[in-house]
């Protein structure tokens, strides 16, 4: 059942929603029309669909059908996630959400936890995917080798003395952004009122990996080991800032030798959040990679 939520008035309207997907809730916000494109937000403290994609839903939505879910775990979405496979978790939500809504096949654009559920996705069922854009996803820029300082930031939110808005300000301006003078202060008091919200301080969507099966999980994670990735012939795009704190610039190399498929594109000065730092360039370079414009 779709349960009506509000609808902007202000362009471009959003049709929202609350759809059941699964037994979980899923909450998404649509807009345009055109092909379908899902844009998966990242998984930062206090993350969400439409907030991470403010500045890139009115241009895309000019040649798109715009889909912005809440991951589950955010948002409006159903807390709580599967801390044994959070990436296959994510994919099978993002794929009922798919079944739910009628859409065949999508395109599929995804910053960081976002981009590991796309590309997930794609691995398990290609056939629902036309194209990807992934910015700096994860499961690539964080394997096989110690944490960078801003995803230690973003896992260690939740633990020690607990969530502040000082702690949530210090990894949004010295990890998630190249500039820090360009996140206003309302963003951030936004994203702190999210990240507060007692269902997530109960059950934080994503977290380190621990206990004796924390291994096998990491391994789930590590779409390097995955013999699925060379055989991937999704066109996809990777967008990765040099200047990216939260997964090494480096792990961009890997899917551009890797898959048949795959453009690499690095962007200078800017940080782990290239959607909101370089919109205008990024809203070029992703309409006219979806619709096959080279």
């Amino acid at each position: 059942m779709t349960t009506p939520i509000t609808t902007h008035t202000e362009p471009p309207a959003l049709r929202e929603s609350l759809l059941d997907v699964g037994g979980k809730k899923i909450f998404v916000a649509e807009t345009g029309d055109g092909p379908p494109v899902l844009l998966l937000h990242g998984g930062g403290p206090g993350a969400s669909g439409v907030s991470s994609y403010h500045r890139n839903i009115a241009r895309l939505a000019k040649e798109y059908r715009v889909v912005v879910p809440d991951l589950p775990g955010y948002g409006h979405s159903t807390k709580g996630m599967d801390a044994a496979d959070p990436f296959g978790r994510l994919a099978d939500g993002i794929r009922g959400l798919l079944d739910r809504l009628g859409i065949e096949r999508a395109h599929l654009v995804g910053n960081s936890y976002g981009g590991a559920c796309a590309l997930r996705l794609a691995l398990d069922t290609p056939d629902r995917v036309d194209r990807m854009v992934l910015m700096g996803p994860g499961g690539i820029g964080t394997t096989r080798a110690l944490p960078t300082p801003g995803l230690n930031s973003l896992l260690n939110y939740y633990s020690g003395d607990g969530p502040s808005r000082l702690k949530l300000e210090k990894f949004i301006r010295n990890h998630l952004v190249f500039n820090a003078a360009d996140v206003p202060d309302r963003v951030i008091d936004a994203r702190y009122r999210d990240s507060i919200d007692p269902e997530v301080v109960a059950a934080p969507p994503l977290r380190r990996p621990s206990g004796p099966n924390a291994l096998r999980t990491l391994l789930k994670m590590d779409f390097t080991r995955d013999a699925r990735l060379a055989r991937l012939s999704v066109p996809t795009l990777v967008l990765w800032s040099a200047a990216d704190k939260v997964n090494r610039p480096s792990g961009g190399r890997m899917p551009a030798a890797r898959m048949p498929n795959c453009d690499l594109y690095e962007v200078a000065n800017t940080g782990h959040w290239v959607q909101f730092e370089r919109a205008e360039q990024f809203n070029r370079l992703c309409a006219d990679f979806l619709a096959g414009r080279r």
